[in-house]
């Protein structure tokens, strides 16, 4: 039972061991008042790593000042044994030695060595918290004066205040590595989204001009952005360009397809949920906008969302505060929303699908993506582009070049999957090429895969299977009809015959000597 002195030096060492979250500052301010009654000229502050089998000296204090310093100390097996034997005890009351020379003891010894004070008399605390040994407070001396039971008595005093310091330190530093992994691991993302996405926005000076004119205009600011277009026509890059061009370019870029979230997890997923909430929620789960603090929300599809989903939404937009599912603490977020859409919403809103507040709110610097069918220019660029990457990424020996005539064919396709219909189409002819040269003969349209030819009108400009049978036509009429040959057609056109043969059965073009083409006007 402690004496009124003993609880004085129990609260006044207390509060100084635990009167600042630096674990230097704390124990400097310990060892001030510690040298008032103990022979001391330094202090050191460890934690132990049994299965490594290593000593980590974390803290040292002395006249001089505190400081955090990272002393690592590997124990021979015969010390290691000692440490397990003392840290796997089962009585409540911690280990306590007191030594004339640090280095007279089996594990000081060691340690000693590594700090430089092999010949201070010392008194060693091994804290203890629930049955737990922690680590161990060092008190030395160099005069060599040794510690008495008083001594150690009141230092026994102290096991639970070192040990929930040395335990809350090594909890922050575990917080502190899960965050530094963290920061890495977001940094890793942001590269590998920039490698997949790219730097330049393709068709930056020509097809997207206005476009990025916008977005530049709109990146520095906070406000909400919708990006509207149809499907494949790029808008998580424009997207991804607004976070990247932001202040908020260091914070994280979540992107959420709302589309592809069954409804009855849309809640969970967006504000996440306390544990117990739900059938399943074993734990509490942070949601996308909780784990987009300080950065972007991607709301990809946004017309997906459910009528309770775009409530909450609202509210996020308006007043940044939130719960979780199953929760009752409101919690705050600092998040900028870029939403996108290829539906009509103004029509969903007739119908009653979409709330109006939450169209306007989001609707406030809306952005539309023309399709790739209007931004012909911009096609050789993506070619040239997807053609460089695929081939990277299949380890081709040598980039293909393109046959003559592909890229008129390229630019006559309406593309109506837009820019992710001309990546597949690319990475396509890449897997059939067979080192020739890349020559997008099999590009098929979404019309009709036969083309009435006699019934085109005179002077229109028709559709790209027309202008396809246009030129297989005049190519056979230029052979007389022959296919194949060197005078053939298919010589002419630069494929393999029986390619072109499979092109006229699919667009109804007659072959065969027996019936000379003949090209229609035009």
């Amino acid at each position: 039972m402690m004496t009124m002195d003993d609880q004085k030096f129990f609260h006044e060492a207390t509060l100084r061991i635990c009167g600042s979250l630096d674990i230097d500052v704390a124990l400097r301010q310990c060892f001030l008042f510690l040298r008032e009654t103990f022979p001391l000229d330094k202090m050191f502050l460890n934690i132990f790593d049994l299965d490594l089998g290593i000593v980590e000296t974390i803290a040292r204090a002395d006249d001089s000042g505190g400081q955090v310093i990272f002393a690592k100390t590997i124990l021979p097996e015969q010390a290691r044994s000692f440490f397990a034997e003392v840290l796997t005890r089962a009585e409540k009351n911690p280990y306590i030695y007191t030594v004339a020379r640090m280095r007279d003891h089996i594990t000081g010894l060691h340690v000693s060595a590594t700090l430089g004070i092999q010949d201070s008399g010392a008194l060693v605390l091994f804290p203890k918290l629930t049955h737990q040994t922690l680590g161990a407070v060092i008190l030395t001396n160099r005069a060599g004066q040794p510690y008495s039971e008083d001594h150690v008595r009141l230092l026994e005093l102290l096991n639970e205040p070192f040990a929930i310091a040395i335990s809350n330190y090594s909890r922050f530093r575990e917080i502190s590595r899960l965050r530094d992994l963290l920061e890495e691991e977001n940094r890793y993302l942001s590269e590998e989204m920039r490698k997949q996405i790219g730097e330049e926005i393709i068709g930056d000076s020509f097809g997207l001009k206005t476009v990025m004119d916008m977005v530049r205009q709109v990146a520095p600011l906070s406000s909400p952005v919708l990006l509207l277009g149809e499907t494949g026509v790029g808008k998580e890059v424009i997207a991804n360009a607004i976070h990247r061009w932001s202040p908020r370019r260091g914070g994280p870029f979540i992107k959420v397809n709302c589309g592809a979230i069954p409804e009855t997890l849309v809640d969970s997923e967006l504000f996440g949920h306390e544990k117990g909430a739900f059938t399943g929620a074993v734990a509490q789960k942070r949601g996308r906008f909780e784990r987009a603090h300080r950065g972007t929300i991607f709301l990809d599809e946004i017309g997906d969302l459910p009528q309770g989903a775009q409530t909450r939404l609202l509210r996020i937009l308006q007043e940044k505060e939130y719960e979780r599912v199953g929760g009752s603490q409101t919690l705050t977020v600092d998040v900028r929303v870029i939403a996108a859409t290829h539906r009509n919403l103004e029509a969903m809103i007739a119908d009653g699908r979409f709330r109006e507040d939450l169209y306007f709110r989001i609707r406030v610097f809306p952005i539309s993506i023309p399709p790739l069918r209007d931004r012909i220019a911009d096609i050789p660029a993506f070619v040239h582009y997807f053609i460089h990457q695929k081939a990277k990424e299949m380890s081709l020996a040598h980039i293909p070049s393109l046959a003559p005539g592909a890229l008129n064919l390229l630019t006559g396709y309406p593309w109506p999957g837009n820019v992710r219909e001309l990546q597949n189409a690319v990475e396509r002819e890449l897997i059939v090429h067979r080192g020739q040269p890349l020559s997008f003969a099999n590009l098929i349209g979404p019309g009709p895969q036969t083309v009435a030819v006699s019934r085109e009108p005179s002077g229109a400009a028709g559709s790209l299977n027309s202008a396809i049978s246009r030129h297989i036509l005049k190519a056979l009429e230029a052979a007389g009809g022959k296919i194949e040959g060197p005078n053939g057609a298919a010589r002419l056109l630069e494929i393999h015959p029986s390619t072109l043969r499979k092109k006229m059965k699919k667009l109804g073009i007659p072959f065969g000597r027996n019936t000379p083409p003949k090209a229609p006007p035009g």
